[in-house]
C-alpha cells in the first residue's frame, strides 16, 4: 500500500513536471518526509522519498523514487570532509537506504534530506533561472521577493550545498524558498500542498516580473533583427533545413553518430534573427541541466537565411573545424590529470538563422531534449537580458559539472547501446507485411524507423506500436511519384537529422500467363517496385552523400528473380530488374561507402499484404492447390520443408544492415528455405 506521504508527492510531481514553465524534462527533484516501519524492528523510522538519479517529474511513479532513513542521511554531516570530497557523499548516501531503497539517489539528496521541511521542490523554472543568471540576481531577487525569498551564491550541486540551503532555511524563517545563484529555485512547506503553493508562487512572481519589465524596456531584449536573417517563408524553411540536416548530422557526428532533431519554432526562428544572437550564444547555457546536453556552447552558422546552400555547406564545415579546436582548447584549459577523457568536441546545437535548430544526442529522445532545454536557454536569456544582463557561470565551473566524476559514472551506468541504436531507416511498403515486420526489426534493434506506405493509416499504426516519434514516424508515400519520393526523404532527415539505412520493399502482385498480361499489368508491376526502387535509392544517396557517414541499401527482391516461375512474366521481370540494381548501385555507391544489397525470399504467404492482396489466390490456382495450404505447398518444395515467414525476411535485413557484415556489398541473400532451382550462381 503507498504511503500517504508518497501519494502526495507523486501527484504534486507529475503536476509540476507536466507545466514546462515550472521545470524542464529530467529537470529538478521533489521529496517529503515521513515515518514507516523499520522492515527488520518494525518500529517506525523516519525516512526521505526523494525523486531519484535520471528521472522526470511529469512521468515519476514511486518506483522512481529514492528512499533513505533519515536519521542515517543527517548523520553524514558529522563525517562530511568538505567540498574537496564531495563526490565521496553520494556514495555514502547508498548505505542511507531503506529497504531495497528504490532509485538510485541523485546529487541532490542531500539538499533534501538536510532542509527542516517536511516537503521540498528543487526546480528548473525559466523564470527563475533567469533571476539566478542576471548579472545583479542578488538584488533583484529582493526587489522581486523581499525577504519571503533568499539568494544562495552559485555552489555546485552536491553535499555542501544542501548544508549552505538547510542554514538558510534556519536563518531566514519567514522565507518560502530560494533563489540558487546560476542553478534554479528551491521551496518548501509543512504539507505537500504548501510546497507546491510556494514552488508556484516564486515561478510567477518571477514571470510577472519579467514580463512588465520586458514590457517597459522599449526594446526586444536580443536587440534588432538582421536584415536577411529573418525566418524564410515555411516551405522553403523546410526545403533549406532537409537539404541542411544530413551535412550538420555528419559534422556533429564527426566523433561518435548521432540522431538529430529539428525545430524551428518561433522562439528558436526569433533568437537566430537577432543582434545579439553571437555575442549571447557564445556565453553559453547556465544551469547544469541545460548544459550537460546542450554542450556549453551552440555552433552558430553566420550567414544570412538566402546564402547560396554550397556557400551555407562550406561555411559550416569551416566553422565546425573551429568548434571542434575551440572545444579542445576548453577541455585542455581546465582538465587535470584526475579528469575523464574528452567525450567529443561536436556540438550538440546547431543553429541556422532563418532556418531553425539542429540538436543531436544518442537517440531521438536525447536529441529531441537536448533542443527543448536550448529553448528553456534562450527563454532563461530573454529573460535575463530583460531585466539586467545574461551572465551565466563561468566556464570552469562548467566543466567542473560536464566533466564531473559523478558525471562520467553515471554515463558508464548506461545500458550498452542496441546494434542499430543511432541509425535511421527508411522502410517502404512498410504499413503491413514484409515491410511491417522489417520495421519492428529494425526499430528493436536500436534504429530509427521511417515507416512509409502508400496506406496511411496502416504505416501511422505501425509506428505508433514501435513507439511514436521519438522511435518511428509514419510518411505517405507512393514510390512511383518522383515528387512524392523525394518529399519522403525530405521528411524522414528532418524527423531524424538523416539517413542511413533504406529498404526498397513496395511491390505488388499479379499472377497471369503471357497471352493476359496486359501492359497496364506489367507497367503498374515495374512503376512500383523497378521505377520506385530506381527513385527511392536515388533521393536516399542524395542524402547520404553529403552527410558522409555511409549507409545501406537493400532490396527486397524474390527468388523469382533467378527462377522462372509460371504464369508471373511481369512480376519476374521487375525482381530481375530490381536485383541488377543492388549489383549496378553497390558498384557506383561503394566509393561513399553506401552498401547494397538484397534479399531473395520465397513466397511469404502467412503476414503478408501482396498475397492477402489476390496474389495467394492467383498462385494456388496456379499451382493447383487450395489458397489456405499454399504456404504448405511452397515449404513441401524446399530443401528445409519449412514456410518462409515476414520475420525471416526482417532477419535477412538485419544481418545484412547490422554490425557483422560491414564488408559486404553486391551480394543477395536467398530467404526461400532452399529452392534448388533458385540458387545464385
Amino acid at each position: 500500500m503507498t504511503h500517504p506521504a508518497v501519494a502526495d508527492l507523486i501527484a504534486r510531481s507529475n503536476r509540476l513536471g507536466a507545466d514546462h514553465r515550472t521545470t524542464n524534462y529530467a529537470g529538478g527533484n521533489t521529496s517529503a518526509k515521513g515515518t514507516a516501519p523499520d522492515p527488520v524492528t518494525g518500529e517506525d523510522v523516519e525516512l526521505l522519498w526523494v525523486k531519484g538519479s535520471g528521472g522526470d517529474l511529469g512521468t515519476l511513479t514511486e518506483r522512481g523514487l529514492a528512499v533513505l532513513r533519515l536519521d542515517r542521511l543527517r548523520s553524514l554531516v558529522g563525517v562530511y570532509p568538505g567540498v574537496d570530497r564531495e563526490d565521496e557523499m553520494v556514495a555514502a548516501f547508498d548505505f542511507c537506504l531503506h529497504g531495497r531503497g528504490g532509485a538510485a539517489p541523485s546529487i541532490d539528496t542531500a539538499m533534501h534530506g538536510l532542509v527542516d521541511a517536511p516537503h521540498v521542490d528543487h526546480l528548473h523554472p525559466d523564470a527563475g533561472i533567469a533571476l539566478a543568471t542576471a548579472a545583479d540576481g542578488e538584488a533583484l531577487t529582493r526587489e522581486v521577493f523581499g525577504d519571503r525569498v533568499v539568494w544562495v551564491p552559485w555552489r555546485r550541486p552536491g553535499f555542501q550545498l544542501g548544508l549552505d540551503i538547510a542554514a538558510i532555511k534556519e536563518a531566514n524563517p519567514q522565507a518560502v524558498g530560494c533563489v540558487l545563484g546560476g542553478h534554479g529555485i528551491t521551496a518548501w512547506g509543512a504539507t505537500s500542498a504548501e510546497a507546491e503553493v510556494r514552488s508556484l508562487e516564486i515561478i510567477r512572481t518571477a514571470e510577472a516580473y519579467i514580463e512588465d519589465r520586458t514590457a517597459r524596456l522599449g526594446r526586444h531584449p536580443f536587440g534588432h533583427t538582421r536584415p536577411g536573417f529573418v525566418a524564410l517563408g515555411d516551405e522553403e524553411r523546410r526545403a533549406r533545413a532537409a537539404a541542411l540536416a544530413p551535412v550538420i548530422r555528419g559534422l556533429a557526428s564527426t566523433d561518435r553518430p548521432q540522431v538529430g532533431h529539428f525545430t524551428d519554432s518561433e522562439v528558436v526562428l526569433d533568437f537566430v534573427s537577432r543582434e545579439e544572437l553571437g555575442r549571447l550564444a557564445a556565453l553559453g547555457t547556465s544551469c547544469p541541466d541545460h548544459f550537460l546536453r546542450t554542450k556549453v556552447s551552440p555552433l552558430v552558422l553566420d550567414l544570412p537565411a538566402d546564402a547560396p546552400l554550397g556557400e551555407a555547406v562550406a561555411r559550416l564545415r569551416e566553422l565546425h573545424a573551429a568548434y571542434r579546436e575551440d572545444y579542445r582548447a576548453y577541455y585542455e584549459r581546465h582538465a587535470t590529470g584526475d579528469s575523464p577523457p574528452m567525450r567529443g568536441a561536436d556540438p550538440a546545437i546547431v543553429l541556422v538563422p532563418g532556418v531553425g535548430m539542429f540538436s543531436f544526442g544518442k537517440d531521438k529522445q536525447t536529441a529531441r531534449v537536448a533542443g527543448e532545454f536550448y529553448v528553456n536557454a534562450i527563454n532563461v536569456m530573454r529573460g535575463a537580458e530583460a531585466i539586467s544582463t545574461y551572465a551565466p557561470i563561468d566556464e570552469a565551473e562548467k566543466f567542473r559539472i560536464e566533466y564531473w566524476a559523478l558525471e562520467e559514472a553515471k554515463l558508464a551506468r548506461m545500458p550498452q547501446p542496441k546494434p542499430l541504436a543511432t541509425r535511421v531507416a527508411l522502410v517502404t511498403g512498410a504499413g503491413s507485411g514484409i515491410g511491417k515486420a522489417i520495421a519492428e526489426r529494425l526499430a528493436a534493434e536500436g534504429a530509427c524507423v521511417v515507416v512509409a506506405d502508400v496506406n496511411l493509416e496502416g504505416a501511422q499504426e505501425v509506428a505508433a506500436a514501435l513507439g511514436g516519434p521519438d522511435v518511428a514516424v509514419a510518411v505517405r508515400a507512393d514510390v512511383t511519384d518522383e515528387d512524392a519520393v523525394a518529399a519522403l526523404v525530405r521528411e524522414s532527415v528532418l524527423a531524424f537529422g538523416g539517413l542511413d539505412l533504406v529498404v526498397n520493399n513496395a511491390g505488388l502482385s499479379i499472377s497471369k500467363p503471357l497471352l493476359e498480361t496486359t501492359t497496364r499489368d506489367w507497367d503498374l508491376q515495374h512503376d512500383v517496385m523497378a521505377r520506385g526502387s530506381f527513385l527511392v535509392a536515388r533521393e536516399a544517396a542524395r542524402a547520404m552523400i553529403p552527410q558522409g557517414m555511409g549507409g545501406d541499401i537493400v532490396y527486397i527482391a524474390s527468388k523469382n528473380s533467378l527462377f522462372a516461375g509460371p504464369n508471373n512474366v511481369a512480376y519476374s521481370a521487375t525482381k530481375a530488374d530490381q536485383a541488377h540494381q543492388v549489383r549496378l548501385l553497390a558498384a557506383e555507391l561503394g566509393e561513399h561507402g553506401i552498401r547494397v544489397n538484397g534479399v531473395n525470399p520465397d513466397g511469404v504467404v502467412r503476414g503478408s499484404g501482396i498475397f492477402a492482396g489476390g496474389w495467394g489466390a492467383q498462385r494456388a490456382a496456379t499451382y493447383g492447390v487450395p489458397e489456405s495450404e499454399l504456404g504448405a505447398y511452397y515449404a513441401r518444395r524446399t530443401l528445409l520443408k519449412k514456410e518462409v515467414l515476414p520475420e525471416h525476411v526482417a532477419a535477412a535485413v538485419f544481418a545484412l544492415t547490422g554490425p557483422d557484415l560491414v564488408q559486404t556489398t553486391g551480394l543477395h541473400v536467398p530467404v526461400d528455405s532452399g529452392v534448388a532451382a533458385a540458387f545464385l550462381r
